[in-house]
């Protein structure tokens, strides 16, 4: 399913996620407020009851629950009770590929050569999707999603050009529908498999490659990732490959907090990266994990 195919219920998916994405900017401002139901409502245009039947249908739980979600002291809180070592995350049944709940994921690695010369003789394909986190911008290999970024905070023009620089002799073509087609079941909830085609150093991929053994609704340190690839020096350096990941969201650098439990940095602005932890963390409430 595309991102503007229709949900179960009539719903287009995109007109779904404009009122998603804009309640979840008003309760993210308005957090330490704890706006009423009908406020939100009103905010957004639509009646209370109308609204949190769609809310309730996206996240899995009510507006009021959510906000919880989005307190400033809830990271801290993830990190003591949603804390997954990486390297029994497996064992302990927590993952599968970093869970995103329907979307099952596989992955190769273009070769280091492709990385070195810095995309030449790639062809890229991009276009514009809507998603949970509002302006989606998806970029396309051949081989499957090289690109995930969102311009709600930074906008379309900075996004384009800061996937473009990671791979500047690349040949870039738009083409909206095959990247609907590839990104589709990542970001319209649609279920299905995502290809990934990850180009990067093979440090940077070994970073990559942990992140996606940490489930949905769980979080992890940039310490934790240095021991669980082996480097457990490389803090400073795993840091830079997380802020460095070139698919947002799917490859979830928004999981990886600081010892300390703030949220660090993300690269495309701390208000999509609190977004997407309550929003994993609302529906991993809502539907326990499976055992494997």
């Amino acid at each position: 399913m595309t991102a503007r195919d229709k949900d179960p219920n009539g719903e287009e998916q995109g007109a779904l996620y404009d009122i998603m994405a804009a309640a979840l900017r008003h309760l993210e401002e308005t957090a330490e407020e704890r706006p009423s139901l009908e406020q939100v409502a009103a905010r957004i245009g639509y009646s209370p009851t109308h609204f949190q039947r769609l809310f309730s249908r996206w996240v899995g739980v009510s507006p009021k629950k959510y906000v919880s979600y989005l307190a400033l002291g809830h990271a801290k809180q993830m990190l003591a009770e949603r804390r997954t070592m990486l390297e029994t995350a497996e064992g302990a049944g927590l993952s599968s590929a970093g869970r995103l709940y329907d979307l099952v994921m596989k992955w190769e690695a273009m070769s280091p050569g492709v990385y070195a010369s810095g995309g030449e003789g790639l062809d890229i394909a991009y276009g514009w999707l809507d998603s949970p986190f509002g302006d989606a911008l998806a970029m396309t290999t051949p081989s499957g999603l090289c690109g995930l970024a969102f311009a709600s905070e930074c906008g379309r023009e900075a996004a384009f050009a800061d996937l473009v620089a990671r791979w500047p002799r690349a040949r870039y073509v738009e083409a909206p529908q095959t990247v609907a087609d590839i990104a589709g079941p990542a970001l319209g909830g649609g279920g299905g498999v995502a290809q990934l085609a990850l180009i990067g150093a093979p440090f940077q991929i070994k970073v990559w490659e942990a992140l996606l053994r940490v489930p949905s609704g769980y979080v992890t340190t940039y310490t934790d990732i240095a021991t669980a690839i082996d480097r457990p020096k490389a803090v400073r350096a795993v840091g830079t490959a997380v802020g460095r990941n070139p698919i947002s969201w799917l490859i979830p650098c928004h999981r990886a907090l600081r010892k300390s439990g703030l949220l660090g940095g993300y690269h495309w602005g701390l208000t999509v990266k609190r977004a997407m932890l309550a929003y994993e963390c609302a529906r991993a409430d809502a539907e326990p994990i499976p055992a494997s």
